[in-house]
């Protein structure tokens, strides 16, 4: 069994793999210390044994302090990604260690599932753009404020606008200052999506594979206009599984 761990800015969901089947995923706060992940794992795995573990962490230092601890729990070399893991992929960046564990694992998910040239939309804390060229190697991207940062940015950095959660809206003509938030932000970010893999599409002159994944990925697709997509909200756990396995 395997031990998958993708440490978000805001939640860490953790998946079993059975060889190359997901048979368990769940999610806590990346708030947790020690303890709490330990209380974490025998709730929802009980006293389940894992070969592998494998972590991609957005959070500096979570990774290894995590590692220690997991380390000693099952008695394992627990492997955390980084820039210089065994990929199948170029890292095409002026400074490629600098990509983030989240990321690359991503790319390696859609490098290895599906058709490229591709673009791998994460909807998350922050929403990031990767795209994969028609040799399949990782040629750039972008990173954008996602939803609910937004959504904080424009409480916290104004004086009267309130703090909205964010729930569906399905029209631009907003009647009160909740709903103009929402469809700005919502609607804004979907049309950003859009407008970007035509931009993309643009520049490589190619059609792209768009593979969405992230929390936020299945609230809006529903507001995209782009012609097809993929939506796999467990790609970056696909992702360090094909890693993991990879890895001698």
């Amino acid at each position: 069994m395997l031990l998958a761990i993708d440490i978000g800015n805001t939640s860490t969901e953790a998946g079993v793999f059975d060889g190359d089947s997901l048979v368990k995923t769940f999610r806590i706060e990346s708030s947790f210390n020690a303890e709490e992940f330990d209380e974490f794992l025998l709730k929802n795995f009980g006293n389940q044994n894992f070969e592998k573990i494998i972590i991609a962490s957005v959070i500096k230092n979570k990774d290894f302090l995590l590692k220690k601890f997991l380390d000693k729990k099952y008695n394992v070399d627990s492997f955390i990604v980084n820039s210089d893991s065994p990929l199948d992929f170029s890292v095409n960046l002026d400074s490629p260690s600098s990509l983030g564990a989240d990321r690359i694992a991503n790319v390696a998910a859609a490098h290895s599932l599906y058709k490229y040239p591709a673009a791998v939309i994460d909807v998350g804390t922050a929403t990031t753009f990767d795209i994969i060229d028609e040799k399949g190697d990782f040629s750039g991207g972008l990173i954008m404020s996602g939803l609910r940062l937004q959504l904080e940015s424009l409480f916290d950095k104004t004086s009267k606008l309130p703090l909205v959660e964010i729930r569906d809206i399905n029209t631009a003509m907003a009647k009160n200052t909740e709903d103009a938030i929402l469809a700005g932000v919502v609607l804004g970010h979907a049309f950003a999506i859009d407008g970007l893999i035509k931009q993309y599409e643009k520049e490589l002159n190619q059609k792209l594979t768009v593979i969405l994944t992230g929390g936020y990925s299945n609230f809006i697709c529903k507001h995209l206009s782009i012609n097809s997509y993929i939506l796999n909200p467990n790609l970056t756990l696909e992702g360090l599984r094909i890693i993991a396995y990879g890895k001698n």
